[in-house]
C-alpha cells in the first residue's frame, strides 16, 4: 500500500505531465475540408483556428449561403480532427501512468 505522500506526489506528477500534453496539442495542426477542398480550415488539436482558405470561386454575392455551409462544415471538419487527435495524444501521454483500471481523463 502506498503513502498518502506517494499518492500525492504520483498525482502532482500526472497533472504536470498532461499539462505538457496539453500544450504540445496547440503545436499540432489539423486540417478540415469542405466542398471538394473549396474550403479548408487549418486548427490545432487544441481547437484554435489558425487559417481559412476560401476558393475565389466562392466568393460571389450569388454564392453566399453556399460559402456559409461550407464553411460550416470545414469548421465541423477540423474540429473533429483536432477532437481524434487529441484523443490519440492524450492515450500516448496517459498509456504509461499509473492509473486505476478505467479511469478516464
Amino acid at each position: 500500500m502506498k503513502s498518502i505522500d506517494d499518492i500525492i506526489k504520483m498525482a502532482t506528477n500526472v497533472q504536470a505531465e498532461l499539462a505538457k500534453a496539453q500544450e504540445g496539442l496547440d503545436q499540432i495542426e489539423v486540417e478540415g475540408v469542405s466542398g471538394g477542398g473549396l474550403v479548408k480550415v487549418v486548427a490545432s488539436a487544441k481547437g484554435r483556428i489558425i487559417r481559412i482558405d476560401i476558393d475565389p470561386s466562392l466568393l460571389s454575392a450569388d454564392s453566399k449561403e453556399m460559402t456559409e455551409d461550407l464553411l460550416v462544415a470545414a469548421f465541423n471538419d477540423a474540429r473533429a480532427r483536432a477532437d481524434q487527435v487529441a484523443s490519440a495524444e492524450m492515450q500516448k501521454m496517459t498509456a504509461g501512468l499509473p492509473l486505476p483500471p478505467g479511469f478516464k481523463l
